[in-house]
């Protein structure tokens, strides 16, 4: 994959994940506790099932803001390795990462051999 191109896709990427991060923020979902996140302005006392939707929902966009900042480290690592060169190369053997593989995933950091060993909680060779 050219250099411009992976540039290009990362940033784009980049860009898709801070307007994620934004939609969860302006929920305020990060900066307050539970007990402010569900509470409602009457004095009324919430119903049970309420509360229970009200905490999964918070439960749920924390793991995606979670995931949202994995992805946007990985993207951050992938731009640093298109400056130094090393883009493209797989950090476990340096070999080439498949132009199709880079395609789909533009901060991939291990050819497929490699991934399934680093999901699989193998150590790399």
């Amino acid at each position: 994959m050219e250099q411009q191109e992976a540039r290009d896709r990362l940033e784009a990427e980049r860009s898709r994940l801070d307007s994620v991060r934004a939609s969860i923020a302006e929920d305020d979902i990060g900066g307050e506790t539970e007990t402010a996140s569900i509470a409602e302005l009457s004095s009324a006392a919430q119903h049970q099932a309420d509360l229970g939707t009200e905490t999964f929902e918070r439960e749920k966009d924390l793991s995606v803001l979670e995931q949202v900042e994995i992805e946007m480290a990985d993207v951050e690592h992938a731009l640093l390795r298109l400056d130094d060169g090393t883009y493209g190369t797989c950090e476990a053997c340096g070999r080439p990462i498949d132009d199709a593989r880079l395609e789909a995933l533009p901060a991939a950091r291990y050819c497929v051999a490699h991934q399934r060993q680093a999901e699989g909680g193998l150590p790399l060779r």
